[in-house]
């Protein structure tokens, strides 16, 4: 039933709805625990920067938090890269190879797992999910020395596939597939796709990929950035420092710093230079992120 018309013929608009703000005191609370909260990440990222434009003398003999007098970040940035024959390079590459290789394998694993967990039913399927879960809760660090002695009887210790092979499972991306699956991936869709003869298969790579893309690319970071900075496991599988990733890498280098009080510096550097790539895959894929958030606030 329409509204009546005001007078003189016009309609009248509908009334806008208003928007209720919470009290100020809680907005300021909480900007003020937002700030506290990017303070504490963002700071030791600033320090980084700024102890790149110092040599090692200005590292200790200087304020911590502000830049050197004469600071020439290039010139020590591209003496961490050449010093030892440009072994941060070597571990640099590494670090790409086993995080790069291992989250790609990751993500499908999971993809795959989650996938089959959540949309076909079978005998047992809720006990592979709870052994799943269980595997959520063990530690890294707990598997590392029986890892060890597995490879070794293999005789892949000390080689790439020590560290690759066990990167490539993830329990909490099984756990986080298997549940965005469930809810993102309709069943009538599925159907719909089985009536017109599409195999499996296709089904999985065509509509099931395509619809969790979110997830996968949350399980994607979370492994990268996980085996980027893993450092245990390395340590425990190689001891040929050409196969060193990076967190391992630096860490030798402190090693010998009090040898080569140089060696500070260059840790300095080469750590600045470690977080880069988190930052550029973090800007590159969190569009995906704000895509899956807005999935489902559209009434059909």
């Amino acid at each position: 039933m329409s509204r009546p018309a005001a007078r003189g013929g016009t309609p009248r608009r509908p009334a806008r709805a208003r928007t209720t703000l919470p009290p100020v005191r809680y907005r300021i609370i909480t900007a003020s625990l937002l700030t506290v909260a990017a303070l504490y990440f963002l700071v030791p990222v600033y320090w980084l920067v700024v102890s790149t434009t110092k040599n090692s003398a200005d590292l200790f003999g200087t304020f911590g938090f502000w830049f050197s007098a004469h600071p020439h970040p290039l010139d020590h940035l591209a003496d961490v890269l050449t010093y030892d024959h440009g072994i941060y390079l070597r571990w640099f590459a590494n670090s790409l190879l086993y995080a790069g290789i291992g989250a790609v394998c990751a993500t499908l694993l999971s993809a795959a797992a989650g996938y089959a967990l959540a949309k076909f039913p079978f005998r047992g399927r809720e006990a592979v999910f709870n052994l799943v879960l269980a595997g959520v809760l063990i530690p890294g660090t707990a598997l590392a020395l029986p890892l060890y002695f597995l490879f070794s009887a293999m005789g892949l210790a000390d080689t790439y596939w020590a560290v690759i092979v066990p990167s490539t499972v993830s329990p909490f991306g099984v756990y986080l597939c298997r549940i965005y699956a469930a809810a993102a991936v309709p069943d009538s869709l599925l159907e719909a796709a089985r009536i017109d003869g599409a195999g499996e298969a296709r089904i999985f790579a065509g509509l099931g990929l395509r619809l969790m893309t979110p997830a996968l690319v949350t399980v994607f970071l979370f492994q990268f950035v996980h085996i980027w900075n893993n450092y245990f496991l390395p340590l425990v599988m190689l001891s040929d420092s050409d196969l060193y990733p990076i967190q391992l890498g630096l860490t030798s280098w402190t090693g010998y710093a009090d040898r080569q009080p140089v060696l500070y510096q260059y840790t300095v550097g080469g750590a600045f230079l470690s977080v880069l790539p988190l930052m550029v895959l973090m800007t590159v894929l969190q569009r995906y992120w704000r895509t899956g958030l807005t999935e489902g606030s559209v009434k059909a």
